[in-house]
């Protein structure tokens, strides 16, 4: 089990927001996070590298349990793609991406300029290396930011609703990344309303709900034939 989460709860002041969270994912394994907003279900996955410390319960990832001790070893492990991009805006495409290995590897500049100028034609953004953010489309950002987490090596990519600032029709461009991510049997916890990428990529969808998990399953069952009502209004909802 690469993750593993058990009765994990946090609170901000009087707001219990994860209420006894359990999840498990496999190596390998493309498990989508859904529910309404205010569910828990960012707080759980900024929960998974400490960017908000839980309350109670334990999280174990790549078999290091998580704490401010065990912290930078997970992190080194693990990586996470963030809705606003979180791009350093006074750096290059190519900059950014060296950054991590350079930074928290300690990787060879002459090593990490090379791997970071493939990283970013894999993404699709092979003339794009010299560009700042600020001359980027949001896609485009985005694809940078997924390049800049790949650069870690992580064995778990966390993403936290990774299209929901793009403009729709930019979406394609990123979730193409994130297929052959998947296909490539990449580790991730993706947290999305995006249901066609979902049915199409993930091999689980754990539903959330009121700072709980209270439904889970294949695409196959999970979207033709929830087993919970709440899921049920979801669907229709996000349908319409």
């Amino acid at each position: 089990m690469i993750v593993s989460v058990r009765d994990l709860h946090k609170r901000f002041g009087d707001l219990e927001v994860l209420k006894g969270v359990d999840l498990d994912v496999e190596r390998g394994e493309v498990v989508v996070v859904m529910g309404p907003s205010g569910s828990g279900k960012t707080t759980l996955i900024r929960c998974l590298n400490l960017l908000e410390v839980p309350d109670a319960g334990t999280v174990r990832i790549c078999g290091h349990e998580l704490t401010k001790r065990s912290a930078r070893e997970v992190r080194r492990r693990t990586a996470m793609v963030f809705q606003q991009f979180n791009l350093f805006p006074h750096m290059t495409a190519l900059q950014n991406v060296m950054e991590g290995p350079l930074s928290v590897r300690r990787v060879p500049r002459a090593q990490a300029e090379p791997q970071a100028r493939e990283l970013l034609a894999r993404v699709g953004l092979a003339d794009k290396c010299d560009c700042y953010p600020a001359k980027l489309s949001g896609g485009q950002k985005q694809r940078v930011a997924i390049a800049r987490a790949l650069a870690m090596k992580p064995e778990v990519i966390l993403f936290d609703e990774p299209t929901s600032a793009l403009d729709p029709e930019l979406h394609a461009e990123v979730l193409q990344v994130m297929r052959e991510l998947a296909r490539e049997g990449m580790t991730m916890v993706v947290v999305t309303h995006e249901t066609a990428f979902a049915r199409e990529v993930a091999d689980r969808v754990v539903f959330m709900d009121g700072g709980t998990v209270i439904s889970q399953g294949p695409p196959s069952s999970f979207f033709t034939d929830p087993d919970h009502p709440r899921v049920r209004a979801f669907l229709r909802l996000v349908a319409s």
